[in-house]
């Protein structure tokens, strides 16, 4: 009995270590996969998140071309290391329209000022209610939206150098 008393929790650390240790060994998913893939925008209008700019609607995604949505805010640091990438992409010709995310209009037009305005408008989401409804996690967010107004691409993150070529390949797609 006495014996048994040491040998039951060793073996049980054991298992739990080798568990542990078999997990950490294993793949792990690099994405998550978006559940609003091929869905419809949500309805929605945003007001203007400063002056400058109209506000959006859903009414702007459809027709034309695909676009991108650029889920964003002044107060982001991922969001200023995104906005060359942005402003290479408007110089290739590609529509993105922005949503700033609990934002001030003040910081809004500091943040373009200071890192440039790849933006053709920017709603304001106030309560992150749309970014909640488009299954966003987080600022930065890019998706590609076709002309129907569907989502056809999540990115989750900046948009870097790399993903460039990637996010103009998903706009052909979308066409």
């Amino acid at each position: 009995m006495n014996r048994l008393f040491y040998i039951i929790p060793l073996a049980l650390f054991l298992f739990f270590a080798g568990l542990a240790g078999y997990m950490l060994t294993q793949e792990k998913a690099q994405t998550i996969p978006s559940q609003m893939i091929e869905e419809p925008l949500p309805e929605f209008e945003l007001e203007p998140a400063f002056s400058g700019l109209p506000g959006v609607s859903k009414s702007d995604f459809v027709g034309g071309e695909p676009r991108l949505l650029n889920i964003w805010a002044s107060w982001c640091l991922p969001c200023i290391a995104e906005a060359p990438h942005l402003e290479r992409l408007n110089r290739e010709g590609v529509e993105i329209i922005g949503i700033a995310v609990r934002d001030r209009p003040e910081a809004v037009a500091d943040f373009l000022n200071r890192y440039g305005n790849p933006y053709s408008r920017i709603g304001s989401d106030n309560i992150s209610s749309l970014m909640i409804e488009i299954g966003a996690s987080g600022v930065p967010e890019t998706y590609v939206i076709d002309a129907a107004g569907n989502i056809r691409y999540q990115h989750i993150g900046d948009v870097r150098a790399e993903t460039v070529p990637v996010l103009l390949e998903q706009l052909e797609m979308a066409r």
